[in-house]
């Protein structure tokens, strides 16, 4: 009797002794047969977490157990997971899509068991943060693998447990200049179209609690502390006070290395390595000091010529960095002209 295609196929998997080999096995898997026997799939794929003798795949494969997953099922697997050092960590995003608040009591045991992993515990605390709509991961890392110990705010966390497990209010967006929906000048109709392309990427990925690729106003002590150190050409100056990038970097092939937008709140540190040791504070030798460094690709530092401001701009300058001497060419005749070409590659 002929075997069954998914019988064989799950054969094959607790067979196969070499890592490619499984892959291409698995991604036939979910491909063929998840769209009619998804329940079945599920229960191949945890079979092989529990018991598959590729000891890193069955950790790898918790990230499709949990996206096959619908809420409600598999909850005893989910919290065997939790017990499992090599599954713990994706085993809690399962636990909590399973179980809904139902998974708040074991993870919250999980994030204060001092035995367990950083990494596990802050993934807990992370994850309870995203669902709850607590601000436990303010400020933190998107990747709460970087956590640090005194990061996990476990205080807060178990005061909300006190609560009752209340919702949040989720993390506030940022703010944001009303020219960006109603451009009239050259300089806001270049921020516009920047930010429309941002929007584009933050719809697909976007973590409040550390939020990425967004023009924002800038704090008036960021401000301050620039107008301490530099006259600014007016267009730019009004980019960082009314738009200023916040963790802007663009993807392009253009910048293959991805460019980074300097915000307001960065621009002098920015400068570190650049016009000044951040160790000694001296001034390096061999940079113009004219030039303000507002981004890099890469490293390679796209400065404003200060000391060629016409008509409420300037140009942009560009350099590769370790070729032993700052050789910089002119990349764009203005910073609006910058801004536009940035706009573009988007």
């Amino acid at each position: 009797m002929a075997v069954a295609p998914l019988a064989a196929l799950h054969r094959k998997l607790f067979d196969e002794t070499d890592g490619s080999k499984f892959a291409r096995l698995k991604e036939r898997l979910l491909k063929k047969h998840v769209p009619d026997d998804r329940l079945a799939v599920l229960d191949i794929l945890m079979a092989y977490a529990r018991d598959g003798q590729l000891l890193h795949w069955r950790s790898f494969l918790m990230t499709d157990i949990v996206a096959l997953v619908e809420p409600g099922e598999h909850g005893t697997f989910f919290s065997w997971s939790l017990e499992m050092a090599s599954l713990a960590y994706w085993g809690v995003d399962g636990m909590l899509k399973s179980m809904g608040k139902a998974a708040y009591g074991p993870l919250l045991a999980l994030a204060t068991a001092e035995h367990t992993t950083l990494s596990v515990r802050a993934k807990a605390v992370k994850s309870l943060a995203v669902f709850s709509r607590q601000p436990f991961d303010a400020g933190l890392p998107y990747d709460p693998g970087h956590w640090k110990a005194e990061q996990l705010q476990l205080d807060a966390v178990l005061a909300w447990q006190r609560d009752g497990y209340p919702d949040g209010a989720g993390h506030a967006l940022p703010a944001t200049h009303a020219a960006l929906d109603d451009p009239r000048t050259p300089l806001e109709k270049a921020a516009a179209m920047l930010d429309k392309k941002l929007a584009a990427r933050r719809r697909k990925e976007q973590d409040l609690a550390q939020p990425s690729n967004w023009l924002t106003i800038a704090s008036a002590a960021d401000m301050a502390g620039i107008a301490q150190r530099w006259a600014l050409p007016e267009h730019y100056r009004r980019f960082l006070a009314c738009h200023s990038p916040l963790r802007v970097c663009i993807d392009s092939p253009q910048y293959f290395q991805g460019l980074s937008l300097y915000g307001a709140a960065e621009l002098i540190k920015a400068q570190h390595g650049y016009a000044w040791n951040p160790v000694s504070g001296d001034a390096i030798a061999g940079w113009p000091e004219q030039y303000l460094v507002i981004a890099d690709a890469g490293a390679d530092p796209y400065c404003l010529d200060l000391g060629a401001i016409a008509d409420g701009d300037a140009p942009v300058y560009t350099a590769e960095h370790g070729t032993g001497t700052w050789c910089f060419e002119r990349h764009a005749d203005s910073f609006i002209d910058f801004l536009n070409e940035i706009a573009t590659a988007a």
